[in-house]
């Protein structure tokens, strides 16, 4: 095809892809809107800049979890196991973890994805050692049964956490060293296994099958979207489900939990393992449509267990109902899709790892989200899953912030690129 008829088809592109050719004809992998590069001849300079709405939607829910945590835990005084607490007492620990949270999330946001691809493994190992080191006795600190904090003063860090983060570093990385060997299962797909069965193994071992669950989606999800092809992909999530079943099957304890689930209302589960599901479902159930209002859940009276972590949503639901609830899902969901939007705008920016962390926050989020959902409204057998952002948790919180960071680290290095500026 000639130059002069190529000119109107090279125009017609243009028009249609916002300007983004180049001068040699290539079209660009992404939109980039109304951001181009300056015709003055000058050289590029460093974007400025992050996605401002991401920010604003992390901020209500930080906002919105700290007035339901005040809510949900300001009678638990009443209740002699807590009569040692002030009304105040969680409102003001969840408080003060939020601005650590914050300036954690502000060091993280100063870190370029080149040096957290380098600190991948090392942090992996370091994660480890942590999980290592809350089985050991005096200092690993038992609540309820379950060894699966670390006392740091007068705070508790929970290295299970920290672990759902620096394994999602370490898949996204070796997805990226492992490019070439994908197809072939042994050499791709064995290495990691095996360094999440070792997570698995100390985390079955505080006993905390929760963080194990959403461990293994993370590093599932990395995988399918590194490029694993289909057979392999459900031959591993087989062999998830058939060992998840086998751990259920071969604890008392957990099978009870699912009996309770199928009938929580029976005599026999309604107030043992059926308890919390089934005030759970009444909290709900009060709320109807347009909720009873803030702070007038009767629930949270010492009634629903847990109702400031596990069960925040419960008293969300009882306090602003139905619209409250589906707020919630929304903000959620929007949060999932735009951090998937940053990742696919990096991997089509050639940015491999980075698409995959953003993409790899974006599955946390959103499966450990979705599990907490599921339990509340009783869709999903009970676990011990937080709701993220939201439920009172000073780790959960802290890690939770250090991720979306990350994800805005990408979002601004792909508008530094995009704009012609380095990273």
């Amino acid at each position: 095809m000639s130059t002069a008829a190529s000119a109107p088809l090279r125009h017609r592109l243009k028009q249609w892809l916002g300007g983004l050719v180049t001068p040699a004809g290539d079209v660009l992998p992404v939109r980039l809107g109304a951001t181009r590069l300056a015709a003055t001849g000058t050289a590029p300079t460093r974007a400025q800049g992050f996605d401002q709405p991401l920010v604003w939607v992390t901020v209500a829910l930080l906002l919105w979890g700290l007035v339901m945590v005040y809510s949900a835990s300001i009678a638990m005084p009443e209740n002699p196991r807590f009569a040692k607490y002030t009304p105040t007492y969680f409102l003001v620990r969840h408080a003060m973890w939020l601005v650590m949270a914050m300036v954690g999330a502000l060091l993280a946001y100063q870190v370029p994805l080149s040096t957290w691809e380098k600190m991948a493994r090392p942090l992996f190992l370091a994660s480890l050692v942590l999980l290592v080191m809350v089985l050991i006795p005096h200092v690993g600190k038992v609540v309820y049964g379950a060894r699966r904090w670390i006392s740091v003063g007068p705070l508790s860090f929970q290295p299970s956490e920290l672990a759902k983060f620096t394994v999602l570093l370490y898949a996204a990385d070796y997805m990226v060293r492992k490019m070439d060997v994908k197809e072939r299962f042994f050499r791709a797909v064995l290495p990691m296994g095996a360094a999440v069965a070792m997570v698995g193994v100390l985390l079955l071992a505080e006993p905390d099958m929760g963080a194990f669950m959403v461990i293994a989606v993370i590093a599932m999800g990395i995988l399918f979207l590194g490029g694993v092809n289909a057979r392999m992909f459900f031959l591993i999530a087989a062999v998830l489900l058939v060992a998840f079943g086998l751990m259920i099957a071969a604890s008392e304890w957990r099978r009870e939990r699912i009996f309770a689930y199928l009938d929580p209302w029976s005599e026999k589960n309604a107030l043992a393992k059926g308890y919390q599901l089934t005030h759970s479902l009444i909290a709900i159930g009060r709320g109807e449509i347009f909720g009873v209002g803030l702070g007038g859940s009767v629930e949270k009276l010492n009634w629903l267990p847990e109702a400031h972590t596990d069960f925040l949503l419960a008293v969300i639901g009882e306090e602003f109902g139905l619209v409250g609830v589906l707020l919630v899902i929304g903000l959620f969901l929007w949060m999932v899709r735009r951090m998937m939007s940053i990742g696919r705008q990096a991997i089509a920016l050639e940015r491999v790892f980075a698409g995959l962390v953003a993409q790899g926050v974006a599955v946390w989020m959103g499966f450990q989200a979705f599990i907490n959902m599921g339990v509340n409204l009783g869709a999903l057998p009970t676990k011990g899953l937080t709701l993220p952002l939201m439920s009172y948790g000073g780790s959960a919180i802290l890690i939770n912030l250090a991720a979306i960071a990350v994800v805005l680290r990408i979002d601004q290095e792909n508008r530094a690129l995009m704009q012609g500026g380095r990273v």
